[in-house]
């Protein structure tokens, strides 16, 4: 394409891109059967010859955008999914027109300063330790993987074995200790690391999902303990201050899944649920949740940067080493040529700052409270301290509440999804998006009641 036509496109793209976002909020958050059925204008053979840019543009826009659901609206309330800020979204068109590969300072010197800044400053955020290594990733699911693989490679060095040299053929034995509520991510980097899903020891948990400090077993210096913050039912937290004493006295690692729990230690007022957080060995956590960039970027944090740089560096001699005390990004990260996930990160920190980080976690939990007064107020049963952002209702036997969940849905006013907590049926809440507002919460609630078979808005 020429200059003109080159333009031209990303002009059409970008007013393609404002329309959808000033209607998102006044649509329903499903798809309709209609725009559904439209995708299968997209199911076609790869024709021979290529159709203008425009035209591909069009196709995508009133094809595709009639057929996503609305989680960058303010009501979507399914799973733990923010919506990207503005800035974020603004940021990311332009990373995407810089088209850079993060992989190290020479292939983008811009893409690495701002994964410094962006570390330095969650690392200040957070209240962890200076000095702690970090790498920008796909999700918590990949920032759970490379925490424990350090973990792995820090316990089996000091067994005097190099585990990314020999494998795992003959190791020394690691232990995982998880609660009973561990996150299926967490389960499913174990699996991918060769420790095994179902060799972890379990801890029980209690009627909030925290890990029982009583029945964690004694721990050694060949245990990786993963602990919760945030958890995806109830958004509780476990005993992180306990846990992280008895593993430095013994030696053990302890690795924190926060995927959006981790958020927690921005806000004071929920410093009691965050308390220990800041003595764990690594972190894991996403800024697409709570920090709301755009998807997808996870971030993992390890105290020693030279545990995840021996899980994850690579060596060749067209492949630079850390110099001069730069850190090079692709000997952080599982990945080599990626994407540079930092701008959004650094977009979002710096267009937010510290108080409107606090603000975005405090009111989101300020939302989840009101979803449960409001339903409670009505007779529904909350089945979780509500400490966080996540809200567990029953309305009823497990039909009942199921069938509920299916009239929220199909009228699309908002979405809500369905979860089995300690053996009950439940509607599970999750607020995180920083575009939802008291009118939402508001409309949801009553939304909710008509599904329930109660109607009429709310009293003010």
């Amino acid at each position: 394409m020429d200059t003109t036509t080159t333009s031209e496109v990303l002009q059409d793209a970008a007013q393609r891109a404002v329309t959808y976002l000033q209607s998102v909020r006044h649509r329903p958050v499903i798809a309709s059967p209609e725009a559904l059925q439209r995708l299968d204008e997209l199911k076609h053979p790869l024709p021979q010859r290529g159709a203008d840019a425009r035209e591909v543009l069009r196709r995508l826009d009133e094809i595709g955008s009639p057929a996503t659901i609305a989680t960058a609206g303010g009501r979507y309330f399914g799973l733990v999914i923010g919506g990207a800020l503005p800035a974020t979204v603004a940021a990311n068109w332009l990373a995407a027109a810089w088209d850079q590969n993060a992989s190290f300072r020479w292939t983008s010197p811009i893409a690495a300063t701002l994964e410094d800044v962006s570390l330095q400053w969650l690392t200040d955020l957070f209240g962890l330790p200076d000095g702690i290594g970090g790498a920008f990733v796909t999700g918590a699911s990949m920032a759970n993987l490379a925490a424990l693989a350090s973990a792995r490679h820090a316990l089996l060095a000091r067994q005097g074995w190099d585990v990314e040299a020999r494998g795992l053929y003959g190791a020394p034995e690691l232990r995982v200790v998880v609660s009973d509520e561990v996150h299926v991510t967490v389960l499913k980097a174990l699996s991918l690391l060769g420790l095994g899903r179902e060799r972890v020891i379990r801890v029980p948990t209690d009627r909030q999902g925290r890990l029982q400090i009583d029945r964690l077993p004694e721990l050694d210096d060949r245990t990786i303990v993963c602990i919760q913050a945030g958890n995806v039912n109830t958004g509780n937290f476990d005993p992180a201050a306990e846990v992280c004493r008895r593993a430095r006295e013994a030696g053990a690692w302890v690795h924190v899944d926060g995927a959006f729990g981790l958020w927690a230690l921005s806000s004071p007022r929920l410093a009691a649920l965050a308390k220990g957080l800041s003595e764990a060995d690594s972190w894991a956590t996403d800024a697409h949740k709570w920090l709301n960039v755009p998807y997808d970027s996870g971030i993992v944090l390890v105290r020693k940067p030279a545990d995840l740089h021996a899980a994850m560096s690579a060596s060749a001699a067209y492949l630079d080493e850390d110099v001069e005390g730069n850190r090079e990004p692709s000997h952080y990260t599982p990945e080599s040529s990626r994407r540079a996930r930092g701008v959004e990160v650094w977009t979002a920190l710096l267009n937010l700052g510290r108080d409107g980080i606090e603000d975005l976690i405090d009111r989101s939990c300020r939302h989840a409270r009101a979803f449960a007064q409001g339903l409670a107020e009505h007779g529904f049963e909350i089945l979780n301290e509500v400490v966080l952002n996540q809200v567990l209702v029953s309305f009823g036997s497990p039909e009942v509440t199921q069938a509920v969940i299916g009239r929220l849905q199909a009228e699309g006013v908002c979405w809500c999804g369905g979860t089995i907590w300690q053996g009950r049926k439940a509607m599970r809440i999750s607020v995180s998006n920083w575009a939802t507002t008291d009118a939402d919460v508001r409309l949801g609630i009553e939304a909710m009641l008509r599904a329930a078979g109660q109607s009429g808005p709310l009293q003010a």
